[in-house]
């Protein structure tokens, strides 16, 4: 599998820290109540002790991927000198062949939201609309089927 793009947004990272913070609070709180359910006595049949540590080893498990990832990112604070090219961070609005409108953001690998329409400057959706402008034209494949979308706006925030 491919390496994913180290950047990111100001706002991504910001929630990235955030994230990392309330992880580790979280983390003291899962390690009392493993402490309290080990020292109810017999482990092997507590299912507070067992829940506990499978708890404690999901939020390790992403604990240990943030600090690692985190080091790397290059967060991306500035709005290109061209803001009638597509870019990272951008919003794009779209029209599709049927001619209704679609919004996407193009941010970081680590803060993909379909709801919000972010989506990975590693996609292939995003590949192909860098350095596109307004009234240009977009064709991917997606599942064996070609789309066609028309550029319609571009903004920066």
């Amino acid at each position: 599998m491919a390496k994913s793009s180290p950047y990111i947004t100001v706002n991504g990272m910001s929630v990235l820290n955030l994230e990392l913070e309330q992880l580790w609070v979280k983390r003291r709180l899962v390690v009392q109540a493993l402490s309290a359910a080990a020292a109810e006595g017999d482990r092997s049949e507590n299912a507070e002790y067992i829940y506990r540590k499978k708890e404690l080893r999901g939020l390790d498990r992403r604990i240990r991927y943030l600090q690692k990832r985190m080091p790397d990112l290059q967060v991306v604070a500035n709005v290109p000198d061209n803001q009638d090219k597509i870019y990272f961070a951008a919003w794009v609005s779209l029209e599709t062949e049927h001619g209704d409108v679609v919004e996407y953001r193009i941010v970081g690998p680590d803060e993909i939201d379909h709801q919000k329409g972010n989506i990975s400057v590693d996609s292939p959706m995003a590949k192909a609309l860098l350095a596109k402008q307004v009234d240009d034209e977009i064709k991917i494949t997606v599942l064996g089927d070609n789309k066609l979308f028309f550029v319609i706006a571009i903004r920066y925030q």
